[in-house]
Parts: structure tokens; sequence; C-alpha cells
């Protein structure tokens, strides 16, 4: 895949070595890189040469990701770098060691409810903190959210996103992606922050039933149908889904602006008080929401539309909006059917389900717990006991006790296990340099609890262990917390810009190395001084930067004609 790419082993500003391609996409090129001065593994997305030399696309691709560099979230890829010169445009963005979220979909099919609410409620978050500072993302779905090992979720291509999708409508495509577009963006209008919450609400729906809402045999009709139809009932697809999320999943997706989640936090809310509460009612507060709409204003991105790229998107809209009127009698009669199936005709079909409690007692319990039929039905909370009479991880006790008659919930019958252990004393493993997150299992799989503690660190990479408390080989009880200290990385020092104006450019260049900052490049301005002598810079002298920043200068080129 890598051996005729002519950037494998470039080094970019004396910093960042290109080691393998990893991803490309219309716009750009994405590449597994070493950051030489941190000692760290990065992604760099280089724009395609052809993309480069449209100037007015460079600024929009610039300005798009300086904005998204100022986002700092748990759940948002991280921008550390942005670099705009003669030989590239790039930006250095957090490698993520995982997959994509529509990879895990694949995999595993239809998700639980709560493993849906807990991916959801952190896409949310991002979205939040995106919106606040003005930037929506404009092509929410599985394809651009990355899933990690421990289970959390990273946001990608902020911003960067509505780049792709001009090239796609260039090229005759939709905008967005067409399956997640919401329906104001189908009708060729500006996209504001609640669109991004109607795509999340179409992921949420995906994962709950394993299909997206709308399908057709053209991109123009699945358009429609975001505008006009109604989807089929979640709880048709799914029966174990709890009538709370369908009623957030709904209004999410709600076609009307208006009927919508106004902002991401109210969304993030609703589903962290049904994570709390399990499959109950909402507060009478959040069931209120949408009887009254407040005065909204639309978030804008950092870069808006030309008057002939919405011009063009409008004579889009025109051409599919002619086929709304042959969808508006079905989709009244899809959401009679829907209101009276759902308030009504469901209640009165609905089984309820009692099993009598089988006898976990004398079983193994690591059988128990990779057994994928048990856990379909059961959730065990074990306490682990010492027992020298017993063998290692037998199910000592359990309450319900057995034989006791039990409701089937689509959440898992909760069963309480006791296990026993034949030592009361475990041996710290060694945890250093391991990834924090192979430091936990080992942990647990030890009988132990891991707290994490983050420090800084010139000689271990980020996020992997420092040290641990108590150190490894010591004996302690079992089940008890061991103190991982992990590494944010080296500490970021800042330093002052020295004075560079008025001395020649291979003096300011050693004088930048001598201050621990980096050559940015140079723009020559005719002027009345000397030609080669530094007449301005960018920052200004004498203001206090992260060291190995990069300072941009003005060169003399001499009087002008």
């Amino acid at each position: 895949m890598n051996e005729n790419d002519k950037n494998i082993g470039l080094l970019l500003d004396d910093r960042y070595e290109l080691l393998e391609k990893i991803g490309e996409g219309g716009m750009a090129v994405v590449y597994r890189a070493m950051d030489r001065r941190l000692n760290r593994n990065v992604a760099v997305k280089i724009m395609r040469e052809e993309m480069a030399s449209d100037e007015e696309f460079k600024r929009r691709f610039c300005a798009e990701s300086q904005a998204v560099a100022m986002l700092s979230h748990p759940n948002i890829v991280a921008v550390y770098d942005v670099s705009h010169s003669d030989k590239a445009e790039y930006i250095v963005m957090e490698l993520i060691d995982g997959i994509t979220l529509k990879q895990y979909m694949d995999r595993r099919g239809i998700l639980s409810w709560k493993e849906a609410v807990h991916f959801s409620k952190q896409i949310a978050r991002a979205l939040g903190h995106a919106h606040e500072r003005g930037i929506i993302h404009r092509d929410i779905k599985p394809q651009n959210i990355m899933l990690l090992r421990d289970g959390t979720i990273k946001v990608a291509d902020f911003g960067i996103a509505s780049l792709e999708n001009e090239l796609q409508e260039a090229d005759g495509q939709a905008i967005g992606s067409i399956h997640y577009i919401a329906p104001e963006q189908a009708r060729g209008e500006l996209p504001d922050a609640r669109s991004d919450i109607y795509s999340l609400g179409v992921v949420m729906y995906e994962m709950m039933t394993g299909e997206v809402p709308y399908t057709g045999d053209s991109l123009g009709e699945i358009a429609v149908k975001h505008m006009n139809a109604v989807p089929t009932p979640i709880h048709e697809l799914n029966k174990d889904l709890p009538d709370v999320l369908e009623e957030i999943i709904g209004r999410a997706m709600a076609p009307n602006l208006a009927d919508r989640y106004q902002t991401a936090a109210e969304l993030a809310d609703d589903l962290e008080q049904l994570s709390r509460e399990g499959a109950g009612e909402l507060s009478d507060e959040a069931a209120r929401a949408d009887v009254s709409v407040p005065d909204v204003k639309p978030v804008r991105s950092v870069s808006e539309l030309s008057k002939k790229s919405f011009a063009r998107r409008r004579r889009r809209a025109d051409r599919v909006s002619f086929l709304s009127g042959s969808f508006l009698l079905l989709a009244l009669a899809i959401a009679v059917f829907v209101f009276l199936w759902k308030y009504w005709v469901a209640d009165i079909f609905a089984p309820v389900e009692r099993i009598e409690l089988p006898n976990f007692v004398g079983m193994n319990y690591e059988t128990l717990e990779n057994d994928p039929e048990i856990l379909k039905r059961y959730r065990f909370e074990v306490t682990f006991v010492v027992d020298t009479e017993s063998a290692p991880g037998l199910v000592t006790k359990q309450d319900p006790k057995a034989g006791r008659s039990v409701m089937v919930v689509p959440s898992g019958i909760t069963v309480n296990l006791e296990v026993s252990t034949n030592s009361s004393q475990i041996v710290v493993p060694d945890l250093a340099n391991r990834n924090y997150v192979d430091a936990l299992l080992l942990l647990q799989n030890a009988g132990l609890v891991g707290e994490i503690e983050n420090a800084t660190s010139d000689s271990i990479s980020r996020d992997y262990v420092i040290s641990s408390s108590p150190a490894a080989g010591e004996s302690i009880s079992y089940g008890s917390t061991v103190y991982i200290t992990v590494s944010s990385g080296p500490e970021i020092q800042f330093v002052d810009v020295p004075n560079l104006v008025g001395i020649s450019e291979d003096a300011a260049k050693a004088k930048l190395e001598a201050a621990r900052l980096s050559y940015g490049g140079s723009e020559r301005v005719a002027s009345e001084f000397e030609a080669g002598t530094v007449i301005g810079q960018t920052p200004e002298a004498f203001t206090q930067i992260e060291e190995h920043s990069k300072i941009t200068l003005q060169i003399s080129s001499g009087p002008g004609e």
C-alpha cells in the first residue's frame, strides 16, 4: 500500500516523520507519523496537491482546522498542529487506537440499549462542546465516530467534513451522507447545531435496529423521505428498547426544527437521566421541554457558504422538492398507525414473561461470564470472598435464591453472586510501560481495582504507565485499589519571543534556535531597509508562547520601484 507513496519517510517541518498511509479521501491523505520533538505517534492529514492549488479552498481548510484546534474535549479527536506553507497544507491530529463505530456495529449487529446510550451520551457531549464554540460538524455518521478499546468515543473530522462534502457536491453527489442528513440540509438550507442532533438521532436509530431509517433507489428519494416520511417504529424492530429511549430518539429525529432537541446538552441530559433511572419515565421538566420551545439562533460554521454555493444547493433542493407531495398522505397514514400501535394496541398484546431462577451455586464464575446465552438474560453483581475450603472461582451464594420466580426485563435480571478465592493476598503485577487500558485489565483479572492518576513525563509516552502504588511485587489484600500513574506526555514549556526586527534573516534563525523556537518561513516585502533585513515577525516580540512554536518573518527585499 505504501511502496509507491513518495511521502513515506518525508520529514515535515523538521518534526513529523511520515511512516505509513492509514487512510485517504477526496480532499486529503492521512498518515501515521512520529512527532520527533515529543516522541509520540500522531496522525497527519495532508491536503492533496490538486486541492492545495485552489487558494479559496486552501484558505477555508486552514480556517476550519485552526478553529477545530481550539476544541478540547475527551470525546473529540484532538488537533495538535496546523501547517500552512508552500510545501504542504496539513493538520496534525491525535492518533486513535481503535475502530469506527460503523465497524463495531457491523461486527455486533444490534447493540444493547445501555451500550447505545453510553456511546450516544459521549457523542452528544462532544457536539455540545463544539456547538458552544460556534462549530458544527455537518456530517455525523458512524464512519466519523471512533471507538477506543475502553468504550470511549472520539468524534472525528469536525469542520473538515463539510469541505469533503462540497467536493462531493461538485461531482454531482448529495451533500453529506444521505442516510444521516437532516431535513433542512436535504432542502438546501444552511445547517445549524440542531442538524447535528438529527444526524445523531439517526445513528442512535441504527444502533438500536441495525438499519438506517430510510433507504431508496436514489439519493433524491432518500432525501425526500428525510423531509416527509415517518420511519418504522423502533419497537417493531427491537422489542428490548425502553419506551423512554424511543421517545428520546424520536425527538432527536423530529423533522420540524422546533420539535427537535434545541441543544446537544439537552439530549445528553436526557440520556444521562435514562442511564441513572433505567427504563423509567423522564422527569417532568424533560417531558415539558417539547411544549415550550425557546427562540434558538442557528449556530454558524467558521466558514460561511458563498452565494454561488447556496444557489447551487437551492437548485438541487428545488429538483427534489416536487416529489414531496406524493409522500404526504403516506406519511399521515403511517403516523396514525404508529400512534394507535404505540399508545393502544401494543399495550394490549404486550406479554409479561416470568421464569424460575436457575441455581448458579457451585458453578464456575468464569464460565458464567463467558457464556453469551446466559449474559443475554442475566446481569451479575459479584463479590469475591476468601474461602479456603472451596475451589477458587466457584459461586458459593446467590441472591435471589434458585427457584424463585422473577420477571424477565430487557436490561437483564440482576443476580448478586459471592465467588470464592483461596487467598487474601495478591501480588501486584508489573504495570510499568504498559498502556493504561491493558494495565486496568491486568489488575481486574488479578482481583484488584485500578485507579488512574495522571502526570507529565519526558520519557514515558502518553497513555502509558509510569508507576503504581503499591509497587510491583508487593502483596495486598484481594479487591484492594492500586493507584496507577499514567503519562500525559511531556510538560509544556513556554518561552519569550525574542525581538528579531533589524537583524539579518540568518541571524534571526540562529536567535530563534537559541530561544527554543522554530523558523516558520518568511515573506519578502519591499521597503526602505536593506535587502535581507527582518522588518516584521509573527508572533510579536516579548510575548510568551509554547516552546518550539513557529515564528514567521517579514524580510525586506529592498526599495521597490
